[in-house]
């Protein structure tokens, strides 16, 4: 069997001639793969939706019980078959819930990253290298330029300020779904104990997070809280809701975001941002490169990202190697902010 019999790019994002499914389709489809529920894999209104049981539940949240015609849970390492290929989710590390495929026909074996990262987080499942003949791996900052700092050493970045500023509101933007929660878990774990304050679209997606064990401390809602204890506090939002008449209730804030993108100083100013956080929840380039060779794959299919760099990369080390120009996939899940309290997903 040749790799573009059991998987493919088109239209509509990954699919599989062999088992008629498509993998982080773009578009609604009668059999979808899902491998993490941020709003630029995982979209609503397909007909059937398999993934994890923790991403079924986020996605759930974000776009309400009816958000495909039916829904099947596998378990990490769990195998069903579609179609007469053989299918399994392995943890991707990128968010709670977060999962590769695993795709097997005729003794060929094709793992799909999804997003991914390699480096240790509290908050999901750490990423399981999975051995296979073609892996598809993501971009994202696949530039050697991007070589992500601990995690930890910039959490102390932001408690230090947080001790230098008492009467001052750091306000972090993080996205919702998985970023949000790592930096609550960071700061507990660098002995952070005061109340976080969260935006209210980050206020469900925490909940469940608190519900699969994740102990997160005193997380409290901006809404309704008195605006003299914001004094001293750290507030996690959505970036887009750092500038907005949301933003503008606390007095003399200063202005974090927790994102790969903040090792660029030029992506920083234009957003504004007074303390950059170099916090990825995708694998560096050391990480790409490390987790593509842990594969032990013969060939490298590249999906989003700086494709170029990586592709020559896997090239220069003998591997069989080719972009796939996706589209559709953002850099990270930046929707915009629904008000303060409201729903996630729902209008501002």
């Amino acid at each position: 069997m040749r790799p573009e019999d059991l998987l493919c790019p088109s239209p509509k994002g990954l699919y599989s001639p062999a088992g008629d499914f498509y993998v982080d389709p773009t578009r609604a489809v009668p059999r979808a793969v899902i491998t993490h529920g941020h709003s630029d894999h995982a979209r609503a209104g397909h007909a059937h939706v398999l993934a994890t049981r923790q991403t079924l539940d986020l996605m759930a949240i974000r776009y309400g019980e009816g958000f495909a015609g039916s829904t099947q849970a596998l378990a990490y390492g769990e195998a069903v078959a579609i179609n007469g290929v053989r299918v399994s989710l392995h943890p991707a590390g990128h968010v709670l819930g977060s999962a590769q495929v695993r795709m097997e026909k005729d003794g060929l074996v094709i793992v799909v990253s999804g997003d991914y990262k390699d480096a240790a987080d509290p908050t999901c499942a750490p990423f399981e290298p999975v051995r296979c003949h073609v892996f598809v791996s993501e971009a994202t900052f696949g530039l050697p330029v991007f070589r992500h700092p601990p995690a930890a050493g910039e959490t102390d970045k932001l408690l230090a300020s947080v001790r230098i500023f008492p009467e001052r509101t750091h306000i972090v933007g993080a996205y919702s779904l998985g970023k949000a929660q790592r930096m609550m878990a960071l700061m507990r774990a660098a002995g952070h104990d005061a109340p976080i304050y969260v935006h209210g679209a980050l206020t469900a997606i925490t909940d469940y997070y608190g519900m699969q064990g994740l102990a997160l401390g005193d997380i409290r809602p901006v809404k309704g809280t008195d605006k003299a204890a914001f004094a001293g506090a750290v507030v996690i939002a959505p970036p887009s809701s750092m500038t907005d008449l949301w933003a503008r209730r606390f007095a003399d804030p200063i202005t974090c975001f927790a994102s790969g993108w903040m090792r660029v100083r030029a992506r920083a100013r234009q957003r504004g941002v007074e303390l950059p956080l170099v916090v990825s929840d995708h694998a560096d380039w050391d990480g790409l490169c490390a987790s593509i060779r842990a594969t032990g794959c013969e060939e490298v299919w590249v999906t989003h990202g700086a494709e170029d760099a990586l592709v020559h990369w896997a090239r220069t080390r003998q591997l069989r190697a080719r972009p796939l120009h996706m589209v559709g996939y953002g850099e990270e899940d930046e929707e915009a902010a629904p008000a303060d309290g409201a729903a996630p997903g729902a209008e501002p």
